[in-house]
């Protein structure tokens, strides 16, 4: 059964008419190079390639006899193909055209998944633009740390795609093999050449070496890899979520007018997208540790993994083209609130720039035991008291005495704190900042022609 959130796109590449119509095109593409080689009669290989077809529930129906899919299968073709269906299939096992096929169904399914990535990344710059200059508090430990700006969290979520999609490509690129090595991996009916001219003919790169399947670990790279892209937008979605809190309402994921939050009290605005993405990465992550269990079969291949992947495989390809839209979208549409980060920045009364102040007492000559004294006792008792700390500095006689005020004030500048933001920018978006730059020039050479 197909999950209701699955694209039709990725619906399609795990259909199982696109399964066996992509094991028919590693049949014909093996039957096709063997012909090439002298080995399978030219006219046989016409007829298949010309002929060779299947119906879905014809192959279903032999293999509730059979109860073996591939041999379902090659007979379903067979019926349809007729006396030249001798050279279908031949030389080969039955992983020569499982695997390979679904290294293909894989690479169909992650060029959908690259296209996801690099629109969440586009979403990410564009509103880490829209909020570089957006100053919020930071926090660790969910506590008040130092300011900081909407944009450069988004910036940093951007980075982190940057990362998935280097990752990822380099993930489906490792599982872009074929293998037509026979029944234990050591070419007893064919030979390494052809086995590369089929993988050719299909768009893949022939496996080095192979048992009677491709080995697993290039399946468990790939299923952790998309397991921490769902890791990302499960840390975007929780982040969003904390952001929404009643307390904080910085930011919010987008509520339409008609939408309804609870059945019982009219006023919930509940982050539901984003829970809903935090709960699915949790299960693309389960997935990926059942790809790792699938790496040790038994000598030269058991069967242990293929009942796994049948779900896994599909479930996790499906469930990030998903979560990677949903994510998108929850980005592209959430409401931010500027106003609501300056209060929250400011409701300590200037506590966040402890840090600040620290060092500048230190520079002014006092020790940093002294100076760090001196800054946690009225941190501490604006704190329990709610009283305003720049105050509490401003009157304290020994601060005041080592500290010229200026300096003090200068301690509590927001702008000093976010100096380095435009820089930061510069490293992350390296393209966009160039071209800004260029822009700015163009503009700059083309108001002194003016002039």
């Amino acid at each position: 059964m197909i999950p209701r959130y699955t694209r039709p796109e990725m619906a399609r590449i795990w259909s199982d008419e696109n399964r066996f119509r992509t094991w028919l095109a590693v049949e014909v593409a093996a039957t096709e190079t063997l012909a090439a080689a002298g080995i399978v009669p030219r006219d046989a290989a016409k007829a298949i390639h010309a002929r060779a077809d299947f119906n879905v529930d014809r192959i279903f129906q032999i293999e509730a006899e059979v109860k073996h899919d591939v041999i379902a299968f090659t007979t379903a073709v067979a019926e349809i193909v007729g006396p030249h269906a001798r050279w279908f299939h031949y030389g080969l096992t039955s992983n020569d055209v499982v695997d390979t096929a679904q290294a293909l169904l894989i690479q169909q399914a992650s060029s959908l998944i690259a296209g996801d990535l690099e629109r969440l990344a586009e979403v990410l710059e564009h509103r880490a633009w829209e909020f570089k200059d957006t100053p919020m508090i930071g926090r660790t430990h969910g506590v008040h740390a130092e300011p900081i700006t909407f944009g450069f969290k988004i910036a940093n979520w951007y980075s982190e795609t940057q990362r998935n999609i280097a990752r990822f490509r380099a993930a489906a690129e490792d599982l872009r093999v074929g293998k037509f090595s026979g029944a234990v991996g050591t070419f007893a009916h064919l030979t390494p050449e052809l086995e590369e001219k089929m993988c050719a003919r299909l768009g893949l790169k022939a496996a080095a070496v192979s048992s009677q399947v491709i080995q697993r670990d290039r399946h468990a790279f790939y299923l952790a890899t998309l397991a921490t892209v769902a890791s990302t937008l499960d840390k975007i979605a929780t982040e969003i979520r904390h952001l929404q809190r009643t307390e904080v309402r910085e930011a919010e994921e987008y509520f339409s007018e008609k939408q309804k939050g609870s059945s019982a009290m009219p006023h919930k605005r509940n982050p539901v997208t984003s829970e809903q993405i935090s709960g699915l990465a949790r299960v693309v992550r389960a997935n990926a540790q059942a790809g790792f269990e699938n790496v040790a079969l038994w000598h030269e291949r058991d069967i242990s993994h293929s009942s796994a992947e049948r779900v896994i495989i599909p479930d996790s390809t499906t469930l990030t083209d998903y979560l990677l839209n949903k994510t998108a979208n929850l980005i592209e549409t959430m409401f931010v609130y500027p106003e609501r980060m300056m209060a929250n920045l400011e409701s300590t009364h200037g506590l966040v720039f402890s840090g600040q102040l620290l060092l500048d007492l230190v520079e002014s000559g006092v020790s940093r035991e002294d100076a760090y004294r001196l800054v946690q006792s009225h941190a501490m008792r604006a704190w329990k008291d709610d009283l305003d700390f720049h105050e509490l500095i401003l009157n304290d006689p020994e601060i005041r005495a080592r500290v010229p005020r200026a300096r003090i004030e200068h301690a509590f500048n927001l702008q000093r704190q976010l100096k380095n933001i435009d820089r930061i920018f510069a490293r992350v978006f390296v393209k966009q900042a160039n071209a800004r730059e260029k822009s700015a020039s163009a503009k700059k050479k083309a108001a002194r022609r003016k002039k």
